[in-house]
C-alpha cells in the first residue's frame, strides 16, 4: 500500500543537505518511487549585529555575525520498502530532517 510522504530538510551547510537530498533521489530511482523534488524554499538569514567597545584608545565599532539556513522539501509516494531504506540514510550532523505523512 502506498502513501505520500513530504520530508522537510534544513541545514547550515548546503553541501551536506545536498549530499543527503542525492541519497533521497538515489533510493526513490533504485525502488522506482515517483518523487518530486528537492524543492528549494528561501535561505532564512539570521543576522546578529554586536557592538565592540575598545579596551583603551580607539574607536567602537559593529560586528556582524551571519548564519543562513538553507531548506528542501521533497515529496515520495512511498510504500514501506522505501520507507525503511530512507531510515537507514546516514545524516550529517549539521542536517534536520523531518518527514510526515500526506493523505492521498
Amino acid at each position: 500500500m502506498a502513501f505520500k510522504i513530504r520530508i522537510y530538510l534544513w541545514s547550515t551547510s548546503p553541501k551536506s543537505l545536498q549530499q543527503v537530498v542525492e541519497q533521497i533521489k538515489e533510493i526513490a530511482m533504485k525502488t522506482g518511487a515517483p518523487m518530486r523534488g528537492p524543492i528549494p524554499l528561501p535561505t532564512k538569514r539570521l543576522e546578529v549585529p554586536i557592538f565592540r567597545l575598545p579596551h583603551g584608545e580607539g574607536s567602537k565599532y559593529w560586528e556582524h555575525w551571519e548564519m543562513r539556513i538553507h531548506k528542501r522539501i521533497i515529496d515520495i509516494a512511498a510504500d514501506e520498502r522505501v520507507l525503511r531504506r530512507l531510515m537507514r540514510i546516514q545524516i550529517p550532523r549539521d542536517v534536520r530532517i523531518e518527514i510526515k505523512q500526506m493523505r492521498a
